[in-house]
């Protein structure tokens, strides 16, 4: 373990320094306000209703004033929406937990609202929660780029190659997306990013008078935990990495995306499994008799979708192949959606069915959301040009990984992406306290086990690892081993982790041992 403590210091009076010469911007942005103090207060009230979640007992909101480029302190401000849920057991309090959601674009004011309750059970009233809405979301300060309605459905945002593989119609969107991020989004929308992210966490903890946070990061949420405690690693107490992707420096966010092939192949067989099991024949819900005739069912039916869209639900927007594809990776994210995933592919099946489709199939996002989930992997690393090979990968990718059908590796806005400033992502090292509890489930989706292990190994002896032997994405509290819950709650309320990485296998209803 290298001096970590010395280093961090001289790296803070560095950059400190080095702020004090930067000349503050100049002009006025949308959505900021005149500079405030250096450590704000906050003003906690009433939170607004959450859509769709009952926001519990005691949880508070308030907003926080952080600089719209911290190299300019004193320059313009964007607001920052943080939320507070008080330890119900005052004579346990041993600090404050800071709670990120996932994403880019995931609200923590409403993942606090899921999961505040069942969080305070589990760590025993140790912690006051807290969490926030990034910039760009949700109640903070949010701006757009104007991208046209047709680009912001999430099969047209995420870049599906059309049916015969062909990715013209991407690369045209993609072009015009950049372009119209580029004339419109403005500063606020350039200042998108996990290292502002970062530095609005640390003005979070001095507002609240904190000297440490512990942090729970779930899914790209705990590669933000994990650049703030590189960033500072004196200021963070115990850190959870639930679900986590490869943090290679030199491919973040592209390398994520590029690994999602080979994950949803690794995890569709789970979904084959449920749906060929007899018990779902009860409910409707069996697609086959055997598991390893459901992919083969799967493609024929997209292939099929592709030539035929079938009307759905929602007027004017059909269930297509791709959205049959999408639904399919939203799905697999917990055994939970299984069965509306079934329902779906048996409706498209049906001749005489209308498909029900998902919520965020259903329909364009907002501008703002659309404009800041690009933004953020965009400016957080530079992804390769637009003549760099895209249509070679999409071929090969779509042959080998079939049920992605080539999205993961296909162009998108960054490659066109304009920048200020050359991105430079935070390299995540061993240099830091050993304080650092990884969670995993084998078969992930979204960030497979390949990438955390990748995350693992960076970390070194900061770090241990339990897997979880299941599929599903977000494992803390969040597809139902106990094991693996057990582990993180006994982690943060004591700070025991295992004396080595370890493995929580699956049983009949979330139990089992640390083995």
């Amino acid at each position: 373990m290298k001096n970590w403590t010395r280093k961090a210091l001289l790296l803070s009076v560095s950059a400190a320094a080095a702020a004090g010469t930067l000349a503050a911007v100049g002009a006025p942005v949308a959505h900021s306000r005149p500079a405030g103090p250096a450590t704000p207060r906050l003003s906690w009230g009433p939170c607004a209703p959450v859509p769709g979640t009952a926001v519990p007992a005691g949880q508070q909101c308030a907003t926080l004033r952080v600089p719209l480029d911290h190299r300019a302190p004193g320059g313009p401000t964007v607001d920052v929406a943080v939320t507070r849920l008080p330890t119900d057991r005052p004579e346990a309090r041993r600090g404050t937990l800071l709670v990120l959601a996932g994403g880019p674009g995931g609200s923590g004011i409403q993942r606090l609202a899921q999961k505040g309750e069942a969080l305070r059970a589990a760590t025993e009233g140790a912690y006051d929660l807290v969490s926030l809405d990034p910039r760009g979301v949700g109640s903070s300060t949010r701006a757009g780029c104007g991208i046209p309605e047709a680009d912001r459905h999430l099969v047209t945002l995420r870049s599906w190659p059309a049916a015969d593989g062909s990715i013209a119609a991407n690369t045209d969107r993609a072009r015009r997306t950049a372009a119209a991020c580029a004339r419109d989004g403005g500063p606020v929308v350039r200042s998108f990013s996990t290292r502002n992210q970062a530095r609005d966490i640390d003005r979070l903890r001095a507002a609240l008078g904190e000297r440490k946070l512990s942090v729970w990061g779930h899914s790209y949420g705990s590669y933000a935990a994990a650049v703030y405690a590189q960033e500072h690693p004196d200021r963070v107490g115990r850190l959870v990495l639930d679900s986590t992707g490869d943090p290679d420096p030199a491919r973040v966010e592209y390398g994520w995306m590029a690994n999602v092939g080979p994950a949803v192949a690794l995890r569709f067989p789970d979904f084959a499994a449920w749906t060929a099991d007899p018990a779902r024949e009860a409910d409707g819900l069996r697609l086959a008799r055997r598991a390893e005739e459901v992919e083969p069912l799967f493609l024929a039916l997209a292939r099929e979708l592709d030539r035929a869209p079938k009307e759905s639900d929602v007027p004017g927007v059909p269930l297509t192949g791709n959205r049959l594809r999408q639904a399919l990776h939203g799905a697999l994210n917990s055994d939970a959606a299984f069965a509306p995933l079934a329902r779906l592919v048996k409706a498209a099946q049906d001749p005489e069915g209308r498909p029900v489709l998902p919520p965020e199939l259903a329909g364009p996002l907002p501008d703002e959301d659309a404009s800041l989930t690009m933004a953020v992997v965009c400016n957080d690393v530079r992804w390769p040009g637009p003549d760099s090979g895209y249509a070679r990968r999409v071929a090969a990718d779509r042959a080998r990984y079939p049920l992605t059908a080539g999205l993961p590796v296909n162009i998108s806005p960054c490659a066109f992406w304009t920048y200020d400033e050359e991105p430079r992502p935070t390299r995540i090292t061993d240099e830091g306290p050993s304080n650092v509890l990884m969670i995993q489930s084998l078969r992930d989706p979204a960030t497979p086990l390949a990438g955390a292990l990748k995350m693992r190994a960076a970390l070194g002896e900061r770090a241990r690892m339990v897997t979880v032997g299941q599929g599903g994405h977000g494992m803390y509290l969040g597809n139902g081993n106990a094991c693996g819950d057990r582990v993180v709650s006994d982690f943060l309320v004591t700070g025991r982790r295992p004396a080595r990485d370890t493995h929580c296998p699956n049983r009949p209803g979330g139990g089992g041992r640390v083995s």
